[in-house]
């Protein structure tokens, strides 16, 4: 597909203004929306991929999922279509720089900072997650932060169909710098999956680097799955143990032993915030798994070492004092003992410790997992092991009736007949809907979700009061009392809807005055010439009758003034061919009347006319009187007597005047 330029129009409705970027799926452009008249990022898929049908269902799909992801830390998507051959996504537009620029520009960030902006992406991929949608690539570059340090994900849910996919043939494409091990060796992906693409994009906001390199995407791929990431303290010592320690919960190479959920990851970096804010940065990890202590974070030396060798070894003689040169053969010999004594004292702690397990296990139970069951499955689970389920229900965004924490917790050894504490949800708890009517689409999402809502849609709704792209109102309304973690739909305005223009040609400019008047319109009349339309009447209106148009907008309306006129020209003076010429011409039809002159010189010229001046209709009548010789008469031996008469005859546009005069032969 040739690249677009400035002024394109794309599916009729998006106008080219720049070209904001490339990637390896698509291009992006800077459009305005003709319709809305908003700006907006079009994204065009490379032909090479449009050509591919099962590509381009994927890339459909996806982009719907992504379309229902309304939320204030998602770039939102407005549209999709086809256009010469290939198809785009219309998105949300967000002046800013993306995350990778701004850790290219200003990295390793400060710990606090990294860990807001990591929060941030955790509540996108948290929303996304609980609709049903992977990122697949989440990445610095898919990130976009504006100047006050507010982000936004953007790809989400067309990554699936693109960037971080295998191909037929093993290959990796896109950026495996962010790939999780999972996704690298090509089997299914799950939330876990983008909790460790964050967990890479946090290790490179603290240090300014990600945690495998290499020559190739593959060599990189196989490092995420195989290598242990260097601890980021090295890299970077301001960084607080307990952030690295989440930092490597995040990057485990089992998916199951990452956070279970973006929840988890976000309840731990708010704790290590506050830590950090009150100043103790030696907040106790025993929060995070001890899955997050990735191989290769020790340090070397006794560190390496097992805890009950490093604690047997500290009082064991090692060699000779110094400045020793040798003793008594007693002393020599009790030196040579304390090797055996130790060992022998090793295998008995051992063996007393293997007895005391033993029976130990013989008179106690594990304790089941049973967080995430539903409270009568947990009970019997419980019951199972001897045990006995005690619930204490609370408010929770977990499902009612669902465990959300036990104790004591899973694997404990407990005496059969034992109590565990179930802490099951007994659901959200109700909120009310709060009004959102004149806040913009992102301050309103921001107000749901800071009451508990999730925003299911964002759907357009005319409003003759409300701003294009502000919002009018929610489903459910608000006031109405809904419970926490409903899906609500919010309504943004799309402007005044139009309405049609009245059918008003032929009515008097009076009747359709009232009319379009009372329809809602501005009226703006004209005049026009009709020799079909009486004068007064309307000929025509624009818009035409039946057009859609805004409320208070204007119509032309055309009235007409009758057939049309022209000034009659004088011809008073004229030889009766100029005068017929000049009237003729002019669009009239002449008549003319013969008046006897007993001067020659009169004779064929325009004595009169009439009318003689003003405006007249084209077609009208104008009588001109020509002279017509009469000798005069003799005195005496006159013959015939009587008046002269006077002879009319008509000439119009296309006869020829003809003149009779009476007189003598």
């Amino acid at each position: 597909m040739p690249e677009l330029i400035t002024g394109n129009l794309v599916d009729g409705r998006y106008r080219v203004l720049s070209r904001i970027g490339a990637g390896g799926m698509a291009d992006v452009y800077l459009a305005e929306d003709e319709q809305l008249g908003r700006r907006v990022a079009l994204k065009l898929l490379h032909r090479r991929f449009a050509e591919d049908p099962g590509f381009v269902e994927r890339f459909r799909r996806e982009a719907r999922a992504a379309a229902g992801l309304a939320h204030p830390h998602v770039v939102g998507v407005y549209d999709r279509g086809a256009h010469d051959g290939t198809y785009y996504i219309a998105m949300e537009y967000l002046p800013g720089r993306s995350l990778k620029q701004l850790i290219r520009q200003e990295a390793p960030l400060e710990p606090v900072r990294a860990i807001d902006l990591a929060l941030q992406i955790l509540k996108a991929a948290r929303f996304a997650h609980r609709h049903g949608v992977i990122h697949r690539d989440l990445k610095p570059q898919n990130v976009i932060v504006d100047d006050s340090g507010y982000a936004k994900v953007t790809d989400f849910g067309i990554a699936r169909a693109g960037a971080s996919d295998m191909t037929e043939t093993g290959s990796i494409m896109g950026t495996a710098q962010y790939l999780s091990p999972e996704q690298a060796q090509g089997l299914p992906v799950g939330p876990a999956s983008d909790i460790y693409s964050i967990g890479v994009i946090l290790y490179e906001m603290l240090t300014g680097r990600v945690p495998f390199e290499a020559d190739s995407p593959v060599s990189i791929a196989l490092r995420h799955v195989s290598e242990a990431p260097v601890p980021p303290s090295r890299l970077n010592p301001r960084i607080p143990p307990a952030l690295e320690q989440a930092v490597l919960w995040a990057l485990n190479k089992d998916p199951a032993d990452r956070p279970a959920d973006a929840d988890d990851l976000i309840a731990a970096l708010e704790r290590i915030r506050e830590s950090i804010l009150r100043g103790d940065e030696t907040e106790p990890t025993a929060r995070i798994p001890a899955a997050a202590a990735v191989p290769g974070m020790a340090g070397e030396g006794a560190g390496d070492r097992p805890p009950a060798a490093a604690a047997l070894a500290a009082p064991l003689p090692g060699g000779e004092p110094p400045g020793h040169d040798g003793g008594p053969p007693a002393v020599e010999r009790r030196r040579r003992r304390w090797p055996w004594v130790a060992t022998a004292l090793l295998l008995l702690a051992i063996g007393a410790a293997v007895a005391a397990i033993l029976l130990t296990s013989a008179t106690t139970v594990s304790v089941p997992n049973v967080v995430g069951r539903n409270v009568q499955v947990a009970e019997g689970l419980l019951q199972s092991r001897d045990l006995i389920g005690r619930p204490v229900y609370q408010t929770s965004s977990a499902p009612k009736n669902q465990v959300i924490r036990q104790q004591p917790s899973a694997k404990a050894r407990v005496h059969p007949g034992a109590t565990v504490t179930l802490y099951v949800s007994s659901g959200p708890g109700n909120v009310t809907v709060p009004s959102v009517v004149g806040l913009t689409r992102d301050k309103a999402l921001q107000v749901l979700e800071r009451d508990h809502l999730n925003v299911l849609s964002v759907q357009p709704r005319h409003s003759a009061t409300v701003a294009v792209g502000d919002a009018v109102g929610t489903d459910p309304p608000a006031g109405k009392s809904v419970q926490r973690g409903t899906l609500v739909t919010l309504f943004v305005s799309s402007g005044p809807a139009k309405i049609a223009v009245p059918d008003v040609i032929g009515s008097s400019q009076q009747a359709a005055t009232q009319r379009l008047t009372a329809a809602g319109f501005q009226v703006a009349p004209s005049t026009h010439s009709s020799a079909v339309v009486p004068a007064g009447d309307v000929i025509s209106t624009n818009p035409p009758p039946g057009a859609l148009a805004l409320p208070h907008s204007t119509v032309m309306l055309v009235v007409s003034s009758g057939p049309p006129t022209a000034p009659v020209p004088n011809t008073v003076g004229e030889t009766a061919a100029q005068a017929r010429s000049r009237l003729q011409g002019d669009g009239f039809v002449v008549t003319e009347q013969a008046r006897p002159v007993s001067k020659r010189k009169l004779a064929g010229r325009v004595l009169a006319q009439s009318p003689a001046s003003g405006l007249l209709r084209k077609g009208a009548r104008v009588t001109i009187v020509v002279g017509a010789y009469r000798p005069p008469k003799h005195p005496k031996g006159a013959s015939g007597g009587g008046t002269t008469p006077t002879t009319t005859s008509t000439t119009g546009t296309s006869a020829a005047p003809t003149t009779t005069t009476p007189g003598h032969p």
